[in-house]
This record gives structure tokens, C-alpha cells and sequence, in this order.
């Protein structure tokens, strides 16, 4: 402190301030200090970052960055924009800032640009997962239970890069402690999608998000936290008052949508798949605190009971679903409740479980998986994709396969519209809480430039896009090129 300052506060002509946080003089040297640290960390530390993560295949794999103040224009291709039915063709792509900021007749577009050939090949917007768990897809359960949380986030690096690999260059979390993660990846530390993250999934005691063991009963007021509670996999939360503290806490931590278990579940051991789960009080607590931030609930739940007392709620994404009736499908059509809904086939590419009592219940969603989709589309219920691979890490690979299988339910480019477009308008359903201002899942002026160029032709088939090592020639998020095989 001064000297004229310690004179003034000696002869009573100024007071101590003992918490200088806000005065301009402070928040002056913070800026400077970290205006510092941005550029130190930029020109060594993440060179540091880089080399800590580059053992684990977790560094940016970035083949090159556009070129400042000069745009990248696509040509020679055929586009699929994520929203109409068709392939189209005859423009090109131009991309300037992150954002795809034309679509000019072919040839017509910026004369000062650096042009990439596609050679008559396939573009499509980036794909979008919308059920998906990064911190839990590319580990066992047991792992993912007991194992250091420090090496499930190593994990969870590892398997984002190759996410994005596979041309998913956009997911909504549906669970699990991954704000480090999407951090990490918006910050350049570490490849992968963007993530739309839920936090900790929120369950009622016995619920799908229950992974106690039997002997961790009774809980009571002074016990502490089980370990998937300690490390934000899970939250249990009882009762109105527990249901908005724990669903304003993901909300502070920066959940872009708030998840909740509302019936029962394959993976969990205790909890029978017909069993309903949260009242509509407790359902109803979770939704108003979501809207009071601007966004919405979605919830784990297969049967009618369970799904009807959440589009009662106010719950505006179901996940799963596929024990629907007629009557709650029509429903849903009508509350305009979106569908996250996915491929549960009970076949080489499903979740892997040796509990007999999950087996049972994984034949018995299989089971009502066709006509689900089949009714779904039928009632023009909002239908979005997502995979749910889960405690699996060679199903992970899997991820564009299970897009390709929808086409045993609909046409190529609405199944590819599910994975774009209209994952796209979910999304959106976040609003401020969207950690990203601007489309997604579209080929449109405008919208992010997460962009891929396919060996392949989506209006026929979508089976090349099972083999990314093969078939994806280029893969763009946000403009810059990851993969370049052209």
C-alpha cells in the first residue's frame, strides 16, 4: 500500500477496505496478469499440453487451420444440408471464421480463397450423437465404479478424439462427470466433439442412477456421498426440495439440459424396467428449475406409465422409449416432446451385459424397438438419434453403424436427418444455456462449419459411413481441417 494511502487511513480520512477484489485498480492488474498467462500458455504451455497428452492419442489432431482473413471454399460436390430430403449440387461451400458464411453457384464464390477439390464426393454437416456418455462409453462398469477418477478422465480424452474421428463432431452427454472434459476440448487441449453436457444424472433412491451395493443400506443423514455421487456420475435426490438443489447444482457447474431417471433401466441391477420412478411432484421440481435457467429436462424412461407422467411434467426430451404404446406416442406427437431414440437391437453391436436379469431386460426394449420407430415416424413424433453405448469400449467404434441402421426404418436421408438437422433442433432447445451460440447439424449461411466430405452417397445407403478410416475424406469442426484425405 502507499504511503499517501496508509497517512489517509491513519488520520481517519479513509477506511480499510479489506477485500480489494472489485476496485478497478485490482481487476486492472488481473486483466494484465491474465492477458499474460493466455499468451505464455499459448506460445509454450500448450506446447506442454500438447506433449503431456500426445502418449495417450488425446492432442489435437488438427491437419491445418484456415488461413487468416481468408476463406476456404468447398467445390465439386453434392451436399446434404442436414434439413431437405435431397442431394444437391451446383454450389459451392465457402467458410470464413468458423461459420459457412455462403452457398454461391459453383465457381462464383470469393476470388481470394484457398479452394479445396472434394472430387465429386458427398458433404454432409457433422454428425450429431444425441444420447451419448464420454466419460462412460470406453470403460466396464466395474471401471467405471472403482477405478481412479484421474484415469476415467484419461479415458474419456482418448475416446473423444476418436469420436471425432468418426465424424461426430457434436454430442449431448446424457450423463456423467464430464465438464472437465468439454473444457478441455473447447480450450485446444484436447480433440474432440462439442459437448451439450447434463452433469450428473439425476435418480431416486432404487433408481436407474442407484449403483450402491445392497450393503451400502440404509443411508442416512450423516453418511457420506457414494463414489459415484463423490465423482458426478450420479446424483440421488429424494424429494421435491433434494430434486431442485441437486438439479441447480448441475445447472451451476453449466449443464446445458438437466437428465433424469424416470423409470427403470438395463445396466442397473435393482431397479425392474416397468418400475416408474420420481413422482410427478419431484418431476415437476426438476422442470421448473431447468425453465427458470432457460432450459429443459430429458428423461431416462421406456415404459407408458413412465413416459406419460413425464410429458405431464413438462419433460421435453424422452430417452429411450421403446416400450411406448400407441396412446403415449400420439401423445408425445402432440405436446411436441422430442424422441431421442436409438437402435436397441439386442445384436452384435449391443451393450454387453452378464447379469441375466439385464439380459432379459435388454430382449425385452429390443423387442419394441421396430415398432417404435416404426410408429414414432408414423405419428410425426420429433425423432433425434443417439446411440446410448455404454460401459462398452469396443462398441464405441460402432457409433456410425448404429446411424446406418435406421435405414431398416426409414429412407437414408431422413435417418441422416436424424443425426443432423433435427439433432440440430434439440439442441437448440437450451437456449442461453447452450454452450454454443449457432446452428449445428445444418449446411446453411451462418451455421458452424462442422463439415465432412464422404466416400459414399447417403440418398442410397448410409452403410459407408460403419468404416470412417475408409470413406470419411475430410473431416472440418469449426473450420478447421482435422482430416484431409482427398
Amino acid at each position: 500500500m502507499c504511503l499517501a494511502c496508509c497517512e489517509a487511513i491513519e488520520s481517519g480520512q479513509a477506511v480499510i477496505n479489506p477485500c480489494l477484489c472489485g476496485a478497478p485498480e485490482t481487476q486492472a492488474a488481473m486483466q494484465r496478469i491474465e492477458a499474460d498467462i493466455s499468451r505464455r500458455q499459448l506460445l509454450g504451455g500448450a506446447a506442454a499440453v500438447m506433449g503431456l497428452f500426445a502418449g495417450f492419442g488425446l492432442a489435437p489432431r488438427e491437419v491445418r487451420a484456415q488461413s487468416a482473413g481468408r476463406p476456404v471454399v468447398l467445390t465439386n460436390l453434392r451436399f446434404f444440408d442436414g434439413v431437405t430430403l435431397a442431394m444437391q449440387s451446383g454450389r459451392d461451400i465457402v467458410i470464413e471464421g468458423g461459420r459457412i458464411t455462403g452457398l454461391p453457384a459453383t465457381g462464383t464464390g470469393p476470388s481470394e480463397a484457398e479452394v479445396i477439390d472434394c472430387g465429386g464426393r458427398s458433404v454432409t454437416p457433422g454428425l450429431i450423437d444425441c444420447h451419448w456418455h464420454a466419460t462412460l462409453v470406453g470403460i466396464s462398469q466395474i471401471a467405471a465404479l472403482t477405478q481412479d477418477i484421474g484415469w476415467v478422465h484419461l479415458m474419456a480424452g482418448r475416446e473423444a478424439g476418436a469420436t471425432l474421428m468418426r465424424g461426430f463432431t457434436t454430442v449431448r452427454d446424457t450423463g456423467g462427470p464430464v465438464f472437465g472434459l468439454k473444457l478441455a476440448i473447447d480450450q485446444g487441449a484436447v480433440a474432440g466433439p462439442r459437448i451439450f453436457p447434463s452433469g450428473a444424472m439425476l435418480s431416486q433412491t432404487s433408481g436407474h442412477g442407484d449403483f450402491r451395493l445392497l450393503n451400502a443400506l440404509p443411508r442416512m443423514p450423516g453418511n457420506p456421498a457414494d463414489y459415484t455421487e463423490k465423482t458426478g456420475v450420479a446424483a440421488i435426490a429424494d424429494g421435491r426440495d433434494e430434486v431442485l438443489r441437486r438439479t441447480r447444482e448441475q445447472l451451476m457447474k453449466g449443464a446445458s439440459q438437466i437428465k433424469i431417471m424416470a423409470g427403470g433401466g438395463v445396466a442397473s441391477p435393482y431397479d425392474p424396467l416397468d418400475t416408474a420412478q420420481y413422482t410427478l411432484d419431484e418431476m415437476r421440481a426438476a422442470v421448473e428449475a431447468a425453465a427458470d435457467w432457460g432450459t429443459y429436462v430429458c428423461a431416462h424412461v421406456y415404459t407408458p406409465t413412465g413416459i406419460m407422467r413425464c410429458v405431464e411434467a413438462g419433460v421435453r426430451s424422452i430417452e429411450h422409449g421403446q416400450l411406448a404404446d400407441t396412446a403415449t406416442i400420439r401423445a408425445m406427437a402432440a405436446a411436441g416432446v422430442w424422441w431421442s431414440i436409438q437402435p436397441f437391437l439386442a445384436d452384435e453391436d449391443a451393450n454387453q451385459y452378464s447379469d441375466p436379469r439385464s439380459q432379459a431386460k435388454q430382449q425385452q426394449v429390443a423387442d419394441g424397438t421396430v415398432r417404435a420407430f416404426q410408429e414414432g415416424k408414423a405419428e410425426g413424433v420429433n425423432m433425434a438419434f443417439g446411440t446410448d453405448v455404454l460401459f462398452n469400449p469396443r462398441g464405441a467404434a460402432t457409433q456410425g453403424r448404429q446411424l446406418g441402421k435406421l435405414t431398416r426404418f426409414m429412407p437414408p436421408l431422413e435417418a441422416l436427418r436424424m443425426a443432423t438437422g433435427a439433432a440440430g433442433e434439440l439442441l437448440a432447445m437450451s437456449g442461453e444455456r447452450a454452450p454454443y451460440q449457432g446452428q449445428l447439424g445444418v449446411i446453411a449461411e451462418g451455421a458452424f462449419a462442422d463439415v465432412l466430405v464422404w466416400d459414399g452417397d447417403p440418398a442410397t445407403d448410409l452403410a459407408f459411413i460403419a468404416d470412417p478410416d475408409t470413406n470419411l475424406r475430410l473431416i472440418m469442426k469449426d473450420g478447421r481441417i482435422l482430416k484431409e484425405q482427398l
